[in-house]
């Protein structure tokens, strides 16, 4: 039988700048994928945010590279696969005023 499980990461948390969620560990899961819900954003805000892993927790890298934007309000996911051991989401808020209030969920399958 399949496991999935999914964690919520950040709760209606506003960024204004750098952050990353916290770590969390699914070597387990065979697969994984992101969903970011922006519930505001200010005006000119745009939220970028990519996948890193590590294999302790402690050190990370980029997963692929791909980073994915937010503009405004709304809902993104995307996948992730061969990730190892750790994953977590870096991001940054850029802008005039940044702000951007974000629930952050992931969501795994093994």
């Amino acid at each position: 039988m399949r496991q999935a499980l999914t964690a919520v990461l950040e709760r209606d948390t506003t960024f204004t700048g750098d952050f990353a969620t916290e770590p969390y560990e699914a070597a387990w899961a065979g697969e994984a994928r992101w969903f970011v819900n922006a519930l505001g954003v200010s005006s000119g805000a745009v939220v970028r945010m990519v996948t890193q892993i590590s294999p302790d927790g402690l050190t990370w890298c980029d997963l692929d590279g791909a980073e994915h934007e937010i503009a405004g309000p709304g809902l993104v996911a995307w996948p992730v696969s061969h990730f190892g051991q750790w994953l977590r989401m870096r991001g940054t808020v850029t802008g005039d005023d940044p702000s951007a209030t974000l629930r952050i969920y992931l969501t795994a399958k093994s």
